[in-house]
């Protein structure tokens, strides 16, 4: 299936003025091919992280007519198509500490894996939320959500026992999980190093644990639910129908398309 990465860049001429550095405690971790899995300590210390607003843009045009739009994510083969890097880890969810190993879902459902860079940020919440308040469609679909960063389950918990009105999260219908050491972010290709977090990466993984769809956003790009939601769709189309492909924009009840010279006419007739 096709990829979607638009990999722009970090906010500000300085990177690290966007997002100061967070120290966490140190854990054992490795991520490893699906017929292995990880083990992840349960130990953590408390963890109180601070960070720098990032600059208005308006003060960032005084300081340079310029703005670099470069990060250092990895520049590994991409990962549509091949099986998804399996993980084991703590994560939060109806407000209790819990474990999450992805490959626990290969053969019951499919996944939306994604990224975002912190906690206590501004875009994050956004999007965390909206898909919160769409899970139900998710799960019509045989779908589970999982939202990851590099914060401790302690960052999240905060997160979720803080009001919307006040920035945070509320009680959330799927796990957040913590990827302190930032082995899970590094799997997939998402995290900037110099930096310690990760880019805006989403990822749909089928119910065979392969990845059939990516999408990267830089950190100030916040992603849509309805795109995810109708990329899926397709998805589990074209794998109900292998004869049959999608065409752009393509949703559930409109006409697909037969991979063929001759037999494509049919479509572009009627269209």
């Amino acid at each position: 299936m096709a990829s979607a990465a638009s990999s722009s860049a970090i906010l500000s001429p300085n990177p690290t003025r966007a997002f100061a550095a967070k120290a966490h405690a140190p854990m054992a971790v490795a991520v490893k091919p699906f017929s292995q899995t990880l083990n992840l300590s349960s130990n953590f210390n408390g963890i109180r992280k601070s960070f720098q607003s990032p600059l208005s843009l308006s003060s960032r045009r005084t300081q340079s007519s310029k703005r670099s739009f470069v990060v250092r994510a990895s520049s590994e083969l991409p990962l549509v198509g091949n099986t998804a890097p399996d993980f084991e880890a703590e994560a939060v969810f109806d407000q209790e500490f819990i474990n999450v190993k992805l490959s626990d879902y290969k053969g019951k459902k499919y996944v939306i894996l994604f990224f975002y860079p912190l906690d206590f940020t501004f875009v994050c919440p956004t999007e965390i939320t909206a898909f919160s308040d769409r899970h139900g469609e998710f799960e019509k679909l045989n779908t589970e959500v999982l939202g990851v960063s590099v914060d401790s389950v302690f960052s999240h918990l905060a997160w979720v026992q803080t009001d919307r009105k006040s920035g945070g999260l509320g009680d959330l219908k799927y796990p957040l999980v913590s990827d302190v050491t930032k082995s899970i972010s590094k799997a997939y290709n998402v995290l900037i190093p110099d930096q310690g977090i990760a880019l805006r990466g989403l990822f749909i993984i089928d119910k065979e644990g392969v990845i059939q769809h990516s999408t990267i956003n830089n950190l100030a790009i916040g992603r849509s639910v309805d795109e995810t939601l109708r990329t899926l769709q397709a998805l589990q189309y074209v794998q109900e129908n292998p004869d049959e492909v999608c065409p752009a924009g393509w949703k559930p009840g409109e006409k697909s398309m037969k991979p063929d010279p001759k037999l494509s006419k049919e479509y572009f007739a009627a269209i």
